[in-house]
């Protein structure tokens, strides 16, 4: 009778021992569940870290290797950078994200530029009709130098097109120069006849077909 005792005391005990490991486990199990970060929330922000580099290294490209749709481009990818970083911080993103330092392009041989339309009519002689063309469409700075102009991939050289800024009434007209990626791409001498301090875009304009 006391063997039997003796040996269910040790029973007892091996048992208690062994719950308490387990129960320690299992309170290990749950902290390590609860503190290992959501895999879908890490790859959210992987996403969009990854976007933002790819967009920040256009923009960086587009700085060091500028031609003359560059500025369009660069506000345009701002705009989605922008966005974004708006998304990052709603997901609780704190990477550091930064463009990569953009490789020189090799030099290339001078190329000869067009030459410079004739000096534009004077406006009083501007024939009153015009006919709204290209609807929606923005208007952006090329950065070329010279007397006003335009190009445009609509029209061909020659035609006067009237540019208006309907956020200030401000209006160009100026002959077209040669082809681009948009309907109105205006060089630097005639965005300053319409732009607002600051601005390299218009969004709200009116172009018409004047002739």
């Amino acid at each position: 009778m006391g063997y039997l005792r003796s040996v269910g005391k040790h029973r007892k005990r091996a048992t208690i021992g062994i719950a308490s490991v387990l129960g320690v486990a299992g309170i290990a199990t749950a902290i390590f569940t609860s503190t290992t970060p959501s895999s879908e929330a890490a790859e959210s922000c992987q996403g969009l870290d990854t976007a933002l580099g790819n967009n920040l290294k256009f923009i960086a490209d587009q700085k060091a290797n500028p031609d003359q749709l560059s500025g369009a481009r660069i506000a345009n990818r701002q705009a989605v950078v922008d966005l974004i970083q708006q998304r990052r911080k709603a997901a609780g993103c704190t990477g550091a994200v930064a463009a990569p330092i953009p490789l020189p392009q090799p030099e290339q041989p001078p190329v000869a530029e067009p030459e410079q339309p004739a000096a534009e009519p004077d406006p009083a002689e501007e024939p009153i009709a015009a006919q709204q063309v290209c609807k929606g469409s923005t208007v952006t700075l090329s950065g070329e130098a010279g007397a006003p102009a335009v190009t445009s991939n609509q029209f061909p050289v020659g035609t006067r097109l009237k540019v208006t800024n309907l956020d200030n009434d401000k209006s160009t007209t100026v002959a077209v120069s040669g082809p681009s990626g948009s309907c109105a791409l205006l060089n630097n001498a005639a965005f300053e006849q319409v732009r607002e301090p600051g601005k390299f875009l218009i969004r709200r304009a009116r172009i018409e077909r004047v002739g």
